[in-house]
């Protein structure tokens, strides 16, 4: 299984997927005219609630609760852990097409996103749903429902949570000699009891706790930046050079070339910040808002947060230590901190690496139980939970590259569908945005 999984996503992560991936979000940022970089203040209003006044408005969660559930996605697992695999597969320079691929996902993320709540359907218990299986059916029409399909099976397998039980079981074995198994037993127990509440407590939990472990961490890291003050420059450096010439970088890219770098660094950005992917529309998708271009702006600065802020300081955090990069994963991470403080820092990261973990997983069983629902129906599908949890503990025990693969190769195949579907309805969401600017500025 290992040796597939590896072929498997030798195979799909090419060169061909990075240029998909690259050109649409390239291409959404130009018909946009830039959305992302003019209407950041407008998005920040509508993330503050400034417009949450229409209570009967479709939807089940507020912008904050939705963009928190969709960041809880991906802050600890893409941030912490992701950033230090990336650095051991393709060095510094991996990190500068990280930085570039999140720039185009803002945009990708808001024609995702807006199209998540322009074009929702109803359940069987009538409650709106919305994500890219929904606005490839509703949006599209029933002659595209093979991409629905292709994205709702990938995403049962993509969003399970088998990486993030994978890794928080290989750090709290490593920080505190926590048996793998146990570690994913726990994880089976606490997920179970949120994720039965369905939207409304995923939204609620993410709410409260990305937030708090979000500031936790940057805190945390900021003393190892602080640490490192002088050295930073340099890094940064090595970040920019490395991209281009791999002798020029630190880290792990040794005998690699350009184009690997490139595809290490795209590859990581996706799993950091979900754009393109389909996943973070899923979360968006249960916004309560009858203007979805509002989802779709709240949504865009997902990207700016965990990959050019948090991947930012915690590719700093690793570079700047002497950690090798054969330990790869999080354990890498824990060790750069622990580096810089002591007897505290591998201790800190744990506490915060496990909750965002718990966090991601819950939000995760969210999204594979919706992609089984709308597959097998409301009540088959709904059964697919324990499917999900009882993956846990058995991801805990498995290798970290065969979780790594698997998850990676159904995320590129989930990314297809999903942004054919955005390219051929972008007309649409441009449309939308601009009767919704020239009715509220921005």
């Amino acid at each position: 299984m290992e040796a597939f999984w590896a072929e498997a996503v030798a195979i799909v992560w090419g060169l061909p997927l990075v240029i998909l991936l690259a050109l649409s979000g390239a291409y959404f940022t130009v018909i946009s005219r830039l959305i992302p970089l003019r209407h950041a203040r407008h998005a920040f209003a509508v993330l503050a609630g400034r417009y949450d006044r229409d209570s009967s408005a479709p939807g089940e969660i507020s912008h904050f609760r939705a963009l928190s559930a969709a960041l809880s996605g991906t802050i600890g697992m893409g941030n912490i852990a992701g950033v230090a695999i990336a650095i051991a597969a393709g060095g510094s320079g991996a990190v500068f097409w990280m930085w570039v691929a999140g720039a185009f996902g803002m945009a990708t993320k808001f024609f995702t996103c807006t199209l998540a709540c322009m074009y929702r359907k109803p359940d069987s218990a009538g409650v709106m749903q919305g994500g890219p299986m929904y606005f490839i059916e509703v949006g599209l029409g029933p002659r595209f429902k093979p991409l629905a399909i292709m994205f709702s099976a990938c995403g049962m397998v993509g969003c399970l949570g088998l990486f993030q039980s994978n890794q928080v079981a290989n750090l709290l074995a490593a920080q505190w000699s926590m048996p793998p198994l146990a570690t994913g037993l726990g994880a089976m127990a606490l997920v179970g009891v949120v994720v039965v509440g369905g939207s409304v407590r995923v939204g609620r939990v993410a709410g409260v706790l990305v937030p708090l472990m979000c500031l936790v961490y940057l805190a945390g890291a900021a003393v190892v930046v602080i640490d490192h003050l002088a050295e930073v420059p340099a890094i940064l450096t090595a970040i920019v050079h490395g991209a281009f010439s791999p002798e020029a970088g630190i880290g792990g890219a040794a005998g690699l070339t350009v184009k690997e770098i490139l595809i290490t660094g795209v590859r990581r950005a996706v799993f950091s910040n979900e754009a393109g992917v389909g996943t973070e529309a899923m979360a968006h998708g249960a916004a309560r808002t009858s203007e979805p271009v509002r989802e779709g702006l709240v949504a865009m600065l997902g990207p700016f947060i965990d990959t050019h802020v948090i991947c930012t300081v915690t590719a700093i955090v690793i570079l700047s230590s002497s950690v090798a990069p054969a330990d790869a994963g999080v354990v890498m991470t824990a060790a750069a901190f622990e580096a810089s403080m002591p007897g505290f820092g591998g201790d800190l990261l744990s506490v915060v690496f496990a909750l965002f973990a718990l966090t991601t997983m819950i939000t995760y069983a969210y999204y594979s139980v919706k992609c089984a629902r709308y597959l097998l129906g409301e009540k088959v599908g709904g059964l697919f939970v324990y499917v999900y949890l009882v993956t846990l503990p058995l991801a805990a025990i498995t290798s970290q590259s065969m979780t790594v693969n698997l998850i990676d190769t159904t995320y590129a195949l989930m990314a297809i569908p999903n942004l054919i579907a955005t390219v051929l309805l972008a007309p649409r969401v441009l449309s939308a945005s601009q009767d919704y600017f020239s009715r509220h500025g921005g």
